[in-house]
């Protein structure tokens, strides 16, 4: 299969019938060509497909018009983000570039440092990067982290509120009559996996209730980490009568192992999430979860991103609230 050569300025200039010094006037926007030769030039350019290229575009200008979002991996938390800050780029004169690093896991110490070093300079005027490890950046150009690993610092940041987040998911929990509560907590490199913990013994212990440590455990984000994890929970004499997922693909793999055990959800078993992702409400039966507004914090990301290369003075420290969607998967307990 033959691919088509790319459009280059000769192109351009040989179908238009000027010189590519004319060309190259029309496309940087400069004086010195008439109106009429601007229009038969830009005619051509939209006929042809023509697009400088980034390279060339930088090199002249120091500039690409074009942010990045960097992220480890493209799961749906990083998707969320992605289609919020998609929206948000909109009438701001920059396009967005999505760009994983490889790192799967997303555990790699660096791996933004990895992946900023490859943008900068000739392909992206700013970031926005997703979970970073680590948030001490030198790449001489804006960059702001969602959700970072090490929680708000120097670098502008937009997170949600997980700790409250997490109260509200045990409160509701503790309201349906509930007092065997596990919690499957994330990975513990992360703040925000920390603070829903945190919220979680913090709701136990102000509604009077023990923890019991052998109900808390680490289920690492991810379905198949959580999926052990939730078989060891449920596997236990005194098991659980509900528990807390640190995301929502922990819950989705806590309602699976159950149903592979035999116990129904939420008869046997209820099961609250957070994040509210798009797979949480086409489960069976729909889960019960903390909503935080992920497409809201992407956009809120690349908006921050672009005031800071605009040099607006404001806010660098973002944390948009979480809220409490009822769906099916918790019951009270009978009296």
């Amino acid at each position: 299969m033959a691919f088509p050569q790319r459009v280059n300025m000769s192109d351009v200039a040989r179908a238009a019938g000027v010189s590519v010094a004319t060309v190259s006037k029309v496309v940087n926007g400069r004086y010195g060509v008439a109106q009429a030769t601007v229009e038969r030039v830009q005619q051509v350019i939209h006929e042809l497909g023509y697009e400088a290229s980034l390279g060339a575009q930088s090199l002249r200008s120091h500039r690409t018009n074009v942010l990045g979002i960097l992220v480890a991996e493209f799961e749906p938390f990083s998707t969320e983000l992605l289609k919020g800050a998609s929206t948000a780029v909109a009438g701001t004169g920059y396009q967005l570039l999505a760009y994983s690093s490889g790192d799967v896991a997303g555990t790699t110490v660096g791996w933004e440092r990895r992946s900023l070093a490859r943008l900068s300079g000739t392909l992206i005027d700013g970031a926005v990067i997703v979970t970073p490890t680590v948030v001490e950046t030198k790449q001489g150009f804006h960059v702001v982290a969602v959700d970072p690993h090490t929680g708000p610092s120097g670098l502008p940041t937009v997170d949600s509120d997980n700790f409250a987040g997490a109260v509200l998911a045990t409160n509701y929990l503790l309201s349906l009559g509930h007092r065997r509560i596990g919690h499957i907590s994330g990975r513990p490199d992360l703040e925000s996996s920390r603070l829903r913990e945190a919220g979680f013994r913090q709701a136990m212990v102000d509604a009077g209730v023990a923890v019991d440590e052998r109900l808390v455990r680490v289920g690492g984000f991810r379905l198949e980490s959580a999926a052990g994890t939730a078989g060891q929970l449920l596997a236990l004499a005194d098991r659980p009568t509900a528990v807390f997922a640190g995301n929502d693909l922990s819950a989705i793999s806590t309602m699976t192992v159950a149903r592979e055990m035999g116990l129904a959800v939420p008869d046997d078993l209820s099961v609250i999430g957070f994040d509210n992702i798009p797979e949480s409400a086409l489960v069976n039966p729909p889960l019960t979860t903390i909503m935080q507004p992920l497409q809201r914090m992407g956009a809120e990301a690349l908006r921050l991103l672009v005031d800071l290369i605009a040099g607006v003075e404001r806010d660098i420290h973002i944390r948009l609230p979480t809220e409490l969607v009822v769906r099916a998967s918790c019951r009270a307990l009978p009296d």
